[in-house]
This record gives structure tokens, C-alpha cells and sequence, in this order.
């Protein structure tokens, strides 16, 4: 497979996907706010344990995203740009939504230390049955799919880079949890920035992935 052939496999913009993926995956969200909740309430080792059940959960999200950018990929190309124009629409929503949400308290539990068995189930299961992770990859990898390559090998590679990466975002965020402790449970009044941070990336990445899916015709 020559170096065409790669870039096909890794769908188009293979940087910018990157660079965005990487800006959505630091941005504090639900996940991120259940792992520190998570650490700061059982532990590092549970927190730990939680990001693989997430990561897995994930994954099998950006599956079933995959399997239905297929299909309507299968039906036309104009109905796969439409698809790719609703998804850019709906990350403007979702950045929308953030600046109207009220902030989430990131206060810890007092609980036991949970085997970790069971926080990797947990995390598992917070990812898998949310609906908007799965809605998020159905309008996040359609914009980076290469029209003249099979899309549903590109998006579940596009889809595990996403996850790989937040997996590493979201170590570092129970790492820090973990170490600085209280201090993160006092940041309570700071958690409007991280909505605000939320929002733009969100915003910004809609409106220019909406403008280049209407400039390239998908």
C-alpha cells in the first residue's frame, strides 16, 4: 500500500482530524467530570480502571457511528454531504448547549474504595448507553472520511485515534486528580471557563468544517 493508499485508509485532513481531536479531548465534559468525581471519591487505581471501561465504551459508539456513515454513504454521495453539512450544524448545537448548561459539581462522594473490576464496568457503561457519544461520532468522523476511499475503515480508524487520544487526556486529568486532591474539589468556581472552552471549540469546529464540506462538495 503506497502512501496514497495510507492517506485514503486515515480519511481526509488527517491534521486538522488530529488537531481537533485533540482540542475536544482535553476539553472537560462528562467524561472527564465522572473520572475526577470518580478519583477523588475511591481513589487513583478506580479512576484509572474507569478510563478503559470509557475508552471501550467509546469505541463501540464510534462503531455504530461507522456502520451508519456507511450506510448512508451507500445511498448517495449528496446524501452523504447532507449528512456531513447536519453534522457540522449539530457541533454548533452542542457548543450552543454549553454555554447554556449550568456547570456540574465535580465534588466527590464520600464512598469505599470500589474494586476495580467494577470501575472499569461503570466506565464501560456511562460511555456505551450515552446517546450523545454515539450522536457525537455520527457528525464528528463524516467530515474526515475520504468520499473516494470506503468509509467504514476509515471512520473506525478515525474512531480509535479519537478514543486513543482522549484515553491519554483523560490519564491526565486522573493523575492530577489523584495528586492534587482538594484543590480540584476547589475549582468549583472555575468551572464556567471550562463550559466556555467547550463552547467555542465546538462552535469554531462546526462552522469551519461546515465551510470546507461546502467548498470541497463533500
Amino acid at each position: 500500500m503506497g502512501h496514497h493508499g495510507i492517506s485514503s485508509l486515515f480519511g481526509s485532513n488527517p491534521a486538522v482530524f488530529v488537531l481537533a481531536s485533540a482540542v475536544l479531548a482535553i476539553t472537560p465534559g462528562t467524561a472527564v467530570i465522572y473520572l475526577v468525581t470518580r478519583t477523588l471519591g475511591q481513589g487513583r487505581s478506580a479512576g484509572l480502571a474507569s478510563i478503559g471501561g470509557i475508552a471501550l465504551g467509546n469505541f463501540g459508539n464510534a462503531v455504530i457511528a461507522s456502520l451508519g456513515i456507511a450506510v448512508i454513504f451507500a445511498v448517495s454521495a449528496r446524501a452523504f454531504t447532507i449528512a456531513k453539512l447536519a453534522g457540522a450544524a449539530y457541533l454548533v448545537l452542542l457548543g450552543v448547549r454549553a454555554l447554556r448548561r449550568a456547570p456540574v459539581s465535580t465534588r466527590a462522594e464520600p464512598a469505599g474504595r470500589a474494586p476495580r473490576m467494577s470501575a472499569f464496568r461503570d466506565g464501560f457503561l456511562v460511555a456505551l448507553l450515552n446517546p450523545k457519544t454515539a450522536l457525537f461520532f455520527a457528525a464528528f468522523l463524516p467530515q474526515f472520511v475520504d468520499p473516494g476511499a470506503a468509509p467504514l475503515p476509515q471512520s473506525i480508524l478515525l474512531g480509535s485515534v479519537f478514543v486513543l487520544l482522549a484515553a491519554c487526556t483523560d490519564t491526565l486529568y486522573v493523575l492530577a486528580a489523584g495528586a492534587l486532591g482538594p484543590k480540584i474539589v476547589g475549582l468549583g468556581g472555575r468551572r464556567s471557563r471550562g463550559r466556555y472552552v467547550t463552547a467555542i471549540s465546538f462552535i469554531a469546529l462546526g462552522i469551519y468544517l461546515a465551510c470546507s464540506g461546502s467548498r470541497s462538495g463533500g
